[in-house]
């Protein structure tokens, strides 16, 4: 029999189930971004960053330099938004400049960080760009914006009229920064450069990674985190090409075969300003939705064309490069290049106005015989190292692009600062922050 006296006791109190772990913290709320701007990321629909972001923005965000470089259409302008937008809430003092090629990359980037700042009444933005009203961009100037969205040549407007006092910026962006170059900004940089504090942070983006672009970085960062998301010189890779091969004296009514048969909105890029008007109105008078944007647009007219097309009140905008690298809208289904563009990487910022963060998209070429230097160049740009497998070099090692006027889908082949608001001063000495 058992002693029940020294029998081991047992416990009537309740058995406690371990606390269950911590979800592990993710998406943005990772970054440990400030409340009010989770809440307006959350209102913007950004749940999950993307493979630039998610490189990018921790870097920025402990006040590193970066030099980044991705394809287009991959959320570049949220990689630097989003620690700039930080930095300006977490240091009330902090002011920020954005430099873009464009006057319309300017009015998106401007719109996004926006959203992003919500309602916080403390970060005033002014917007600088060419086309726009000079005393309008004095007047926001004078509100002390600690935000300044803009492009190189109106800024130095502002620098040479004593207008904008560039010193006190403590955050500073170069988007696109070939593109500036490219576009013949690379005095009006180096003006700018010579305005900004020495001790400020820098972020600058760049699709490709040429050697004055190096040396721009050389200029500009100081000891820069490389960031480098896929291929700079591919397409996205829901982009499906195609080839046509065509007369020129068919060329238009190839198009017009192609628009007929296409649905949803449409980029046409062309190689002059007076050819987007004219091939624009020769599409309207035969009943084709269609407008023309390019640089000779005054603003309040470019913005018009840009609206109805994002409305798409209008299906078919012709363009010119301007719009290549600063048109971002979700619902293009097809770019067209009815003509090649004078520099190869624009080919890939063309075709990436369509396949808009993993989106589907179809992108189209016209060819015709006097277009084979052209095509050659973006060919050895896309597909470095590998050699024409015929006399005309347009067709690589039998799967390359169609001849003869014959269609083929798919991508061409791959070869194997501190403390002080901006401020600025008129020549007669009276001061107004910018």
């Amino acid at each position: 029999m058992t002693d029940i006296m020294s029998a081991t006791p047992v416990s009537t109190s309740p058995v406690m189930a371990p606390a269950p772990a911590a979800a592990p913290v993710s998406g943005f709320a990772a970054f440990g971004l400030p409340k009010s701007m989770m809440r307006s990321l959350d209102a913007m629909g950004f749940t999950a960053p993307t493979p630039i972001q998610t490189q990018a923005i921790p870097m920025a965000l402990a006040g590193d330099d970066i030099m980044g470089t991705a394809q287009t259409g991959t959320g570049k302008t949220g990689a630097f938004g989003i620690p700039l937008v930080a930095h300006l809430i977490n240091n009330p003092d902090a002011c920020a400049l954005v430099l873009t090629p464009t006057r319309e990359l300017a009015q998106q980037v401007l719109k996004q960080l926006r959203d992003m700042t919500g309602h916080n009444g403390m970060i005033r933005a002014a917007f600088l760009i060419g086309g726009d009203s000079m005393q309008k961009q004095i007047q926001q100037l004078r509100n002390e914006p600690r935000l300044i969205v803009g492009t190189p040549g109106r800024i130095n407007d502002h620098l040479k009229r004593h207008t904008l006092d560039l010193s006190p910026t403590t955050f500073l962006v170069l988007d696109e920064a070939d593109r500036m170059l490219d576009m013949g900004f690379g005095v009006q940089l180096a003006s700018i450069a010579a305005e900004l504090p020495k001790e400020r942070q820098t972020l600058m983006f760049s699709a490709t990674m040429p050697d004055n672009i190096i040396k721009l970085a050389r200029s500009y960062l100081n000891n820069p985190k490389r960031v480098e998301v896929g291929s700079t010189i591919a397409a996205a890779p829901k982009i499906k090409q195609e080839v046509v091969r065509v007369d020129e004296a068919a060329k238009y009514d190839q198009l017009v075969e192609i628009l007929q048969k296409r649905e949803g909105s449409i980029i046409v890029f062309v190689k002059t300003k007076y050819g987007a008007d004219r091939l624009a109105t020769k599409l309207s008078r035969q009943k084709h939705n269609a407008d023309a944007i390019h640089g000779d647009l005054r603003q309040n007219q470019r913005d018009r064309v840009i609206k109805a097309f994002r409305a798409q009140e209008s299906r078919i905008l012709v363009a010119t490069d301007v719009a290549a690298r600063g048109l971002d809208v979700p619902h293009i289904e097809t770019v067209i290049n009815y003509d090649l563009p004078q520099c190869p990487e624009d080919y890939i910022h063309r075709i990436g106005r369509t396949g808009r963060n993993g989106a589907e998209g179809t992108a189209i070429c016209l060819l015709t015989n006097t277009d084979r230097a052209k095509w050659n160049a973006i060919n050895r740009l896309m597909n470095p190292g590998e050699k024409t497998a015929n006399d005309d070099g347009d067709d690589r090692q039998g799967r390359g692009q169609p001849r003869g006027g014959k269609r083929r889908s798919g991508p061409p082949p791959r070869r194997s600062g501190g403390g002080r608001n901006h401020r600025g001063q008129r020549p007669s000495g009276n001061r107004y922050a910018a």
